[in-house]
């Protein structure tokens, strides 16, 4: 009951709070200009992550579901919200950023809220600040068009709240739950055409992040011991999979990682499916099957963990392989520098 509150609490919540999310940024201006790659026509307004994370905090506190013992994902969600909305304004240096995102790592290590495998806490703790860091920013990534990391931040976190509850950890699965309302009830305006609203990286760092530490301590030792990694990852695989994507297209293609681009999962599929909504829905297909797929392997045991994890990984290599050689998801050079302004969606600093 408490899991289901929080969702349905968060969810009214982040609905009813974008618009006034969409007042403020116009009213301070607060813009994502049109410019280089970014494929939105007129400036449009930001802070859709501020919404989201009231909204979660909002039904955390009301469904008073979540124990102490998880407090330190909330704050440090607050913590990513604040540095993400401050970038979204002034560009902070990627140093910055790099070393914010590892103290909120070793702090949820620290906290007993990190892998737990090799029981060993040097190397746990390296663990757990890289899958930390790793998750956020491919979130971060797949923030390159409306609704595409919402949707999918929503399907993640909901796979780790069902795990959550399956494995005893009540307590946590209203913050999952939470954080899969609020990022319903902030998909409406910003997959409106044209989009009213981005979340930026305030929104996009936070739900990253909280997505990672609730997927590790869903996945925990007692749960699923060192398999659980593999879960883990099966629960966030298309945000992997996008990152890997980009990484490898950018490299072939002689371009940073770094430099934003239309190379991205969601880019390629739009010339397939078409529009933003379109490409959403087909993530939260993607992700919705993974997720489900992964709880019942969760279930079966550790062999059959272990098999699916190499054949995901098998078929992400294929999937990789076919987006990059097939002429009807290749991106052009051109468009993949973000040349051509024809198609939706937008990006953010990394993106």
């Amino acid at each position: 009951m408490h899991s289901a509150a929080a969702w349905a609490i968060a969810a009214a919540a982040a609905f009813l709070l974008t618009p006034l999310a969409i007042t403020v940024a116009r009213r301070t201006k607060f813009y994502d200009l049109p410019k280089g790659y970014k494929g939105h026509r007129t400036p449009t307004p930001y802070l859709g992550g501020s919404a989201i994370i009231l909204a979660v905090l909002l039904a955390v506190v009301v469904s008073g579901g979540t124990a102490g013992r998880y407090t330190p994902i909330v704050i440090c969600a607050v913590l990513m919200w604040a540095m993400g909305t401050v970038d979204d304004k002034v560009n902070l240096p990627i140093r910055v950023r790099v070393v914010v995102e590892v103290a909120v790592g070793i702090t949820l290590s620290a906290c007993g809220l990190g892998w737990q495998v090799f029981h060993q806490g040097v190397a746990d703790g390296a663990l757990s600040v890289c899958w930390v860091v790793g998750v956020m920013n491919a979130f971060n990534l797949m923030d390159n068009m409306d609704g595409a990391s919402a949707t999918t931040a929503a399907v993640s976190s909901l796979g780790a709240g069902t795990l959550a509850l399956l494995s005893g950890r009540s307590g946590l699965a209203p913050l999952c739950f939470a954080t899969a309302g609020a990022c319903i009830g902030f998909l409406p305006r910003n997959l409106a055409n044209p989009a009213k609203i981005f979340m930026g990286d305030g929104g996009s760092l936070p739900i990253g992040m909280i997505v990672a530490a609730v997927a590790m301590s869903a996945v925990n030792r007692d749960y699923l011991g060192p398999r659980g990694v593999v879960i883990g990852a099966l629960l966030v695989g298309l945000v992997i999979f996008d990152t890997t994507l980009v990484t490898v297209s950018r490299s072939r293609a002689g371009r940073s990682v770094f430099t934003g681009g239309r190379d991205h999962t969601t880019h390629r599929l739009a010339q397939v499916v078409g529009t933003p909504r379109r490409v959403a829905m087909t993530l939260a297909g993607a992700q919705l099957t993974l997720c489900t797929l992964t709880i019942g392997l969760a279930r079966a045991g550790g062999g059959w963990v272990l098999l699916a994890g190499g054949l995901g990984v098998a078929f992400g290599l294929v999937l990789l392989w076919q987006f990059e050689t097939s002429p009807r998801f290749r991106v052009a050079p051109r468009e993949a520098q973000g040349k051509d302004a024809t198609s939706p969606g937008h990006a953010t600093l990394v993106a």
